[in-house]
């Protein structure tokens, strides 16, 4: 190259670098809840090298601009989602959307995205709304990219990677069971419930209901109801974290397709508690407090003692506390009482104060009187595999698992595992890691390979054994 062919190109070079500078790419953040502190620190330390500006859109300006923190790659708007004009403007404005709001808002934002030709980003699971926009979105060449948060996430993520490297070795998958959990972390460990609320309180007290749990054991069906679905656990212990127990999910079978497991013989997905949290959840269910189906009369004047004995039979005689223990068969000296006396439920001084209230709903603001994280507590996300296998004739087990603690109340496991994946997922669509149209789940190795790997830079990694093949385990039976 002559010196003055070379003198061109690095001034033609230098031009291109500058109006590449000068063209920010715009991402689009819509709602800034509990999961999305580590989200945007995220963006917003990679703003620079990554050449990205933030926008966050929420009706709660102030929150949103006390995480932002003045950074000059960031801004916040003031955004209502149903003012439809405001929310098609703030979107066609991006190159790129997250939306960080409750599941059942993300399908307007989406319908939008597709309009505008806009990648679009959730940590939700897919809605039946959200997969009718699969074609529309591979015509515009649109990624609706879903389920990218922690559980559905990275359970998809770390799940897949395992299952296709044993397929890629010559294996074929026989056992899979995914159980996660968040909790509180050990240190901030200090009920007798061994839990509290570090996610949607309301998501906790009605969980498991809207259907029997659906799994496979041993290439037999096997069905929990709602009303069985607390009493029927398993238990798993995790190194340095102790022992756990699990309950069932509400459809383990779905995943036999999206995972491409169509021969397997047991497939399990379940929720991790600390041992005993479940027998004693059980009275709730028992009684009726998780009922979200109609409101109770009067409810705004009941103390909790009122709540308690409004499921009870009437009696002139015996207290609240002895009717319960008779009809639930409750020793004295069960634990299980001791933990219904820490939650303060036979008070007849503090009042629901909700007017036309669900058991639920109720439930809810009893708990959180205890269950909320205080200031200094930290939680905990806890994640555990197993897969078993065959190859050349032989059965083989790989157990995988994953513990994150908190930081603090802001950044929290939660926000961590959720917010993480969402943003590393967003800067790869804008680079163009990732390609594939339509609505998406985070299954694929362009998905979860550059994803896993960067989480491990935040110490978001899989601890993986081999271990003897134990299969179905007949005490569970």
């Amino acid at each position: 190259m002559s010196k003055v062919e070379t003198t061109f190109y690095l001034q033609s070079t230098t031009k291109q670098n500058y109006s590449t500078k000068l063209k920010m790419r715009k991402i689009l953040i819509i709602g800034s809840g509990k999961s999305t502190s580590y989200l945007l620190k995220y963006l917003l330390d990679k703003s620079e090298e990554e050449n990205i500006f933030i926008t966050i859109g929420d009706l709660n300006v102030e929150h949103a601009q006390k995480l932002t923190n003045g950074h000059k790659n960031a801004k916040v708007i003031k955004l209502d989602v149903f003012d439809e004009s405001s929310r098609k403007t703030a979107i066609q404005n991006a190159d790129i959307v997250i939306s960080m709001l409750p599941a059942r808002f993300h399908i307007e934002v989406a319908k939008d995205c597709v309009f505008c030709g806009k990648h679009m980003i959730t940590a939700s699971y897919i809605s039946p709304e959200m997969q009718n926009l699969n074609q529309k979105a591979i015509k515009k060449g649109v990624i609706l990219m879903n389920e990218i948060g922690v559980d559905p996430g990275i359970d998809h993520m770390s799940a897949m990677q395992v299952i296709d490297k044993i397929r890629d070795d010559g294996g074929e998958i026989i056992l899979f069971e995914s159980f996660t959990g968040g909790l509180v972390a050990p240190e901030s460990d200090n009920n007798l419930w061994n839990y509290k609320f570090t996610w949607n309180p309301r998501n906790v007290v009605t969980a498991g209901q809207g259907g029997a749990a659906k799994f496979l054991q041993e290439g037999t069906y096997k069905y929990i109801p709602y009303n069985r679905l607390f009493r029927r656990t398993e238990f798993l212990d995790i190194e340095n974290f102790g022992r756990f127990e699990v309950y069932a999910n509400r459809d383990s079978l779905k995943y036999q397709t999206i995972y491409g497991l169509q021969n397997i013989k047991t497939l399990y997905r379940g929720t991790m508690r600390r041992v005993g949290f479940s027998k004693a959840w059980h009275i709730f269910v028992t009684l009726g407090m998780t009922d979200d189906s109609y409101t109770i009369d009067d409810s705004e004047n009941m103390s909790y003692r009122d709540f308690v004995n409004a499921f009870l039979p009437y009696s002139p005689t015996d207290s609240v506390e002895l009717k319960l223990r008779y009809q639930l068969k409750i020793d004295q000296d069960d634990i299980v009482w001791n933990k219904l006396i820490e939650l303060d439920i036979f008070n007849p001084n503090k009042k629901v104060h909700l007017k036309k209230a669900t058991p639920a709903q109720i439930l809810q603001k009893i708990l959180m009187d205890s269950w909320t994280l205080s200031q200094e507590d930290k939680d905990m996300i806890v994640m555990y595999h197993k897969f078993g296998y065959e190859k050349a004739g032989k059965q083989y087990q790989i157990d995988s698992n994953m513990v994150t603690i908190g930081q603090d109340q802001t950044y929290t496991a939660m926000a961590k595992t959720v917010g993480l994946p969402v943003a590393i997922a967003t800067l790869a669509i804008l680079n163009k890691a990732i390609t594939t149209p339509g609505v998406q789940l985070p299954i694929n190795k362009e998905v979860y390979t550059p994803i896993l790997k960067e989480l491990q830079n935040f110490g978001i990694t899989f601890k993986e054994k081999q271990v003897p093949y134990l299969g179905y385990n007949p005490l569970n039976h």
